[in-house]
C-alpha cells in the first residue's frame, strides 16, 4: 500500500484505489497463466496512476491496494464469497480452491487487514470531507461477448449518493457517457466505500473508468483533467 504525499496540504480528501496492483507475492503459486496477469482480472488497469495523478492535482493524500486482486479482493468483505476468488471472467484460479480455512485467515491478516486498518488510520488523522473512489472497467467482459459496455466513467454509491448526484449531471454536461450505477452497481459492488464512507458518514464519489481511456500517459492525463473539476465540486459543494 502507498499514501502520499508525506505532508498532504488538501486535509480533506483522501483518493482510494482498491484494486492499483497486480503484485502477486514469490511465496503465492495462484496457478493461473502468467499472461492474465496483465488483463483486467488481476487489477483495475489504469487506476494507480490516475489515483496519484488526481491525489498530486489536489496535494491530497492516495491509498493504494498493494496486491492483486486474484490474492484477495480488498474491495470485499470478510466473508464474502469472492474475498479470494476462483474463477475470474472465466480464468480459473487454481491456487485458490482448496484453501484451507487457516490459509484463507493468513491471506486476510497478511493482506486485507492491514490496507483496511491504515485506511482507517488516515482517515481518523485527516477527517475527510470526501473520499474519492477508483475503479477502472473492461470494456469487454470475455464470459460476456454480447454485453454491451459503452460508458466512459460509471458512478457507484450505496446508501450516500450526495457526491454521485453532484459528479453525474457535471459529466453528462461535459458530454461523458455516464453510467449511473453502470456497469456495476454500489449497491453489490461498495464494500470499502460502505465501510470507510458509509461507515463514518463521510461522503464518497466511486469512480468507474472503462480501461480503454486510461491505456497510455496520455489517455490518464485527459482524464484527469476531465475530473478535476468534477470532483472539486464534489468537495466544495458537500464540504
Amino acid at each position: 500500500m502507498t499514501v502520499f504525499p508525506a505532508s498532504p496540504k488538501e486535509t480533506h480528501m483522501i483518493f482510494v484505489a482498491d484494486h492499483a496492483s497486480r503484485h502477486i507475492p514469490d511465496d503465492i503459486d495462484l496457478g493461473v497463466p502468467h499472461g492474465a496477469l496483465d488483463t483486467h482480472i488481476a487489477w483495475d488497469i489504469g487506476v494507480a496512476e490516475l489515483a496519484t495523478a488526481l491525489a498530486d492535482a489536489f496535494e491530497a493524500p492516495a491509498h493504494l491496494g498493494h496486491v492483486s486482486r486474484l490474492v484477495i479482493d480488498l474491495n470485499r468483505e470478510e466473508d464474502a464469497p469472492g474475498l479470494i476468488p476462483s474463477v475470474s471472467d472465466g480464468v480459473h484460479i487454481a491456487g485458490n480452491i482448496d484453501l484451507t480455512p487457516a490459509e484463507r485467515q493468513a491471506r486476510l491478516a497478511r493482506y486485507w487487514e492491514p490496507y483496511h486498518e491504515s485506511l482507517a488510520i488516515l482517515i481518523d488523522e485527516i477527517r475527510p470531507s470526501l473520499l474519492v473512489s477508483v475503479h477502472s472497467f473492461t470494456p469487454q467482459l470475455a464470459t460476456r461477448p454480447d454485453e454491451a459496455r459503452p460508458w466512459e466513467i460509471g458512478v457507484l454509491y450505496n446508501d450516500d449518493d450526495r457526491a454521485a448526484r453532484i459528479a453525474i449531471p457535471l459529466l453528462e454536461a461535459a458530454g461523458v457517457m455516464t453510467g449511473d450505477q453502470l456497469p456495476y452497481s454500489g449497491k453489490l459492488l461498495n464494500s470499502t466505500m460502505n465501510r470507510h464512507g458509509e461507515g463514518n458518514n463521510i461522503p464518497y464519489l466511486g469512480l468507474e473508468i472503462r480501461q480503454d481511456l486510461l491505456a497510455d500517459a496520455a489517455g490518464i492525463e485527459r482524464m484527469s483533467q476531465l475530473l478535476l473539476p468534477v470532483i472539486r465540486q464534489c468537495r466544495d459543494r458537500l464540504g
